[in-house]
């Protein structure tokens, strides 16, 4: 897996006096200035051919789908990957023509020509330009994805309708809504020998990614898209089959682009969509191949993060080189993208050279790529349409419930256009948004004499008047309780709160505030008000005296909590199974640092997490010559009377204990420890000595490097302490049983980020957890 530099944290551009041409490798690295050479690493030659293998029949195929000249497609795969790759931010990405512009550049086609397509495609990369220098690249992130993924599922919808009629032997229509009302006379008159090569085709591409066993995973290194093209074209020649094939003319009369022809607004239309789908599309791409190369497994040259300003830029330089050449639009590639990361590139020399092996295919290989058969093509590219319809996707969707957007979406690309579809999904989005906020729901109930107002969801001015409404209908000398279950609270609502409990009190009520977490306030425009704010009120919880009356502990923000727990929390619980009884899955070994919250960070509540915690998580040996066996007895207590499944070990960073053992004399001479805290730190010690030990591999964090020596330790210390566990009989028992794990894991408190162990030969890993969505499903996560 790659470890990435220092990364930067922002997108400005390269210096100014940074030296063009060669390799920048060094420079991608922030290593200093050396004579400039150029050196193409061994990993970026082989990515490279891969990248070649699948951009060519791809690029072929788009061309085909849009009705283009098919030259336009390498075209724009040789520029994509030599110009965009030179001067594109993303390094690792790949760059051509795209299955997602492919509805919008078959329209303009139709509409003008290809001549006057070829200009619009060169404007749009002016518009790119500008906008990089606006500095609005990141703008484009905050589309809501439901909006991008409804995009591409109704293009891909609207590709696949249209090669279909190719693959049965017919001609696609101008537009999805007839390709669909023509299919049932199409599937009724099928042309066998299109359908027998384009059946091929599909099934080769489907079976040759799950070809089993060791020799299915030599011959799985040339893709899929280059077989299943290269088999329909050999079977196809060798029966003798009369079918429309790939006609490659020559280059003399290849068309160049012409002065834009047409109604104004419609050309303005024209490149404002190209500019907007080329560049979220290329955006989204360059972040997602961020995550592919931080998850690599494999050790490799460290690799920049995308700079996504000056990738928009490189996309806008492409698509100017592109359309004056006569090519089609370009845009950051998924999946020649992925092929590249997975083939362990580590430059942008990768995406060049792909680039360059296109040129030489065009000027070498026509007579090759005259044999491919058109129906191939188009069933390679009706499976990719297919494939942007992302399952995966929609349930994510689902789950955020913005399904309404995505269908919204899709429906619009399909039926209208794609610039039309994604406005209408902006407006269902707005819509939904809009209803969220005035869909907040505000109850009134009365229990043993108080008054319980809840509000569920944001309060805003648009829930003002119901809330107002509400509150004075409850008497001027109530006592009331407030309870806020929401996360936004703007300043009309906060005005009328305020001012509702002011007359509350002057009238001799009580009004009391709270948010979902129990946080209570008397005063809302009180210093330091907590309404809607998380439970960072915790660490005044201590804060002043405590004074007793009665049994009863008042006048303390611990009073305010316990109320809470009494009002809030306790009903909730008080039908959990866990009070009966505990049945923990695991336990928990971890320091006993204040930041490190178990159940916050684990996602789980009473009854998961059978918690053991001491000073730097440290678990003595049996029969230590400190003779303390608590640690021992919890360990016996959980792994042989609770039954867990598995012993978790958390370190953290900063953490105070491993600080203190750096600090520490280990030598035999050294005086002995007189402090209870020195003494227990020597159970630390072996994992010092680990750590300076020779000839050992230490732990190390993956996605980026050690911050310093206390976080080496602190991982080192993680590793050490799992060996220990293993010499308690308890858990050397239910190990040689098959009933129990032991696993590793570091929070880093700056970052919020756990990273759990992973063990790879001799190598120890620390890979970061990915976000997964639902909280339950973390929870499964850290237990599985």
């Amino acid at each position: 897996m790659s470890s990435y530099t220092t990364p930067r944290t922002n997108d400005a551009d390269p210096p100014a006096d940074r030296p063009a041409g060669g390799s920048d490798l060094p420079e991608e690295h922030g290593l200093p200035p050396t004579r400039r050479s150029f050196r193409i690493a061994g990993s970026d030659l082989s990515a490279s051919i891969a990248v070649f293998l699948i951009a060519l029949p791809l690029s072929l195929g788009i061309a085909l789908a849009t009705g283009a000249p098919l030259q336009a497609g390498l075209v724009a795969a040789a520029v994509g990957g030599i110009v965009v790759g030179r001067f594109g931010g993303a390094p690792i990405q790949v760059s051509g023509p795209a299955a997602g512009l492919t509805v919008v550049t078959a329209e303009l086609i139709q509409q003008y020509g290809w001549r006057t397509t070829c200009a619009i495609t060169a404007l749009a990369g002016l518009t790119q330009l500008a906008l990089s220098a606006l500095r609005v690249a990141r703008s484009a992130l905050a589309v809501s994805p439901a909006i991008v993924h409804g995009m591409l599922a109704g293009i891909g919808v609207t590709i696949a309708l249209a090669q279909l009629h190719i693959v049965l032997g017919g001609t696609p229509q101008s537009s999805a809504v007839d390709n669909a009302l023509e299919l049932p006379l199409q599937l009724a008159d099928p042309h066998p020998a299109s359908l027998s090569v384009s059946a091929l085709t599909i099934a080769v591409l489907l079976m040759w990614p799950r070809l089993p066993g060791r020799w299915g995973k030599a011959v799985r290194v040339v893709p899929a898209a280059l077989v299943a093209v290269a088999t329909a074209a050999m079977t196809a020649s060798l029966a003798g089959l009369a079918l429309p094939r790939v006609d490659l003319p020559s280059w003399h009369s290849h068309a160049l682009p012409g002065l834009p022809e047409g109604p104004v607004l419609g050309l303005i239309a024209g490149v404002l969509t190209i500019t907007l789908v080329a560049s979220v599309e290329s955006l989204l791409s360059a972040v997602a191949v961020d995550k592919l190369v931080a998850a690599r497994k494999q050790p490799s040259v460290p690799v920049p993060r995308a700079r996504l300003d000056r990738e928009l830029a490189g996309q806008g330089i492409g698509n100017i080189v592109s359309g004056s050449l006569g090519g089609l639009p370009i845009t950051g590639v998924a999946v020649r993208s992925s092929a590249n990361v997975a083939s362990g590139a580590v430059s942008r020399n990768s995406t060049m050279l792909h680039g360059f092996w296109v040129v030489l295919a065009t000027l070498l290989l026509v007579p090759v790529l005259e044999l491919i058969p058109l129906p191939a093509l188009a069933a390679l590219v009706m499976v990719v349409g297919i494939q942007m319809v992302n399952i995966t996707h929609v349930r994510k969707i689902t789950h955020h419930r913005e399904v309404l957007v995505y269908a919204a979406t899709v429906a619009g690309v399909v039926l209208l256009g794609v610039l039309e579809g994604v406005a209408i999904g902006i407006a269902v989005a707005t819509g939904t948004a809009l209803h969220r906020l005035t869909g907040t729901r505000i109850t009134r109930e009365q229990r043993d004499g108080v008054e319980h107002v809840r509000v569920r969801g944001q309060l805003t001015f648009l829930a003002v008047p119901r809330l107002s409404r509400t509150l004075h209908q409850i008497p001027a000398d109530a006592r009331v309780v407030v309870e806020l279950d929401g996360s936004f609270m703007d300043h009309a609502a906060y005005e009328t709160l305020h001012d509702w409990q002011a007359s509350q009190s002057a009238h001799g009520g009580h009004a009391e505030l709270t948010d979902r977490s129990g946080t209570c306030t008397a005063d809302p425009a009180a210093e330091g008000h907590t309404c809607c704010r998380p439970r960072a009120s915790w660490r005044n919880h201590l804060r002043g005296e405590l004074p007793v009356e009665s049994g009863a502990v008042k006048g303390s923000r611990l009073a305010s909590g316990l109320s809470s727990l009494l009002r809030i929390t306790s009903p909730r619980v008080r039908d959990e199974p866990a009070r009966e009884g505990q049945r923990p899955p695991q336990l928990f070994l971890a320091c006993a640092d204040s930041r490190l919250v178990t159940g916050m960070i684990t996602a789980n509540g009473p009854g998961d997490l059978f918690t053991v915690r001491n000073i730097g998580n440290l678990v003595p040996l049996p029969g230590a010559e400190s003779g303390d066996d608590s640690v021992a007895a919890a360990i016996e207590y959980a792994v042989d009377v609770l039954r867990v499944g598995s012993i978790t070990v958390c370190g953290h960073s900063g953490c105070g204990a491993m600080q203190a053992l750096l600090a520490t004399d280990p030598s035999p001479s050294a005086r002995p420890p007189q402090s209870p805290l020195r003494r227990w730190l020597r159970h630390g010690l072996p994992s010092l000595e680990r750590m300076r030990g020779e000839g050992r591999v230490s732990p190390r964090l993956a996605g980026r490097p050690l911050a310093d020596t206390v976080e080496q330790l602190c991982l080192t210390n993680v590793v050490e302490q799992l060996e220990r566990l293993k010499e308690h009989e308890a858990v050397a028992r239910r190990l040689a049983e098959g009933t129990l794990e032991l696993r590793g894991m570091y929070f880093h408190v700056g970052e919020a980020q756990a990273y759990l162990l992973e063990r790879e030969g001799t190598d120890d890993i620390f890979r970061p957890v990915s976000p997964v969505g639902e909280g339950s499903t973390r929870r499964e996560e850290v237990r599985a």
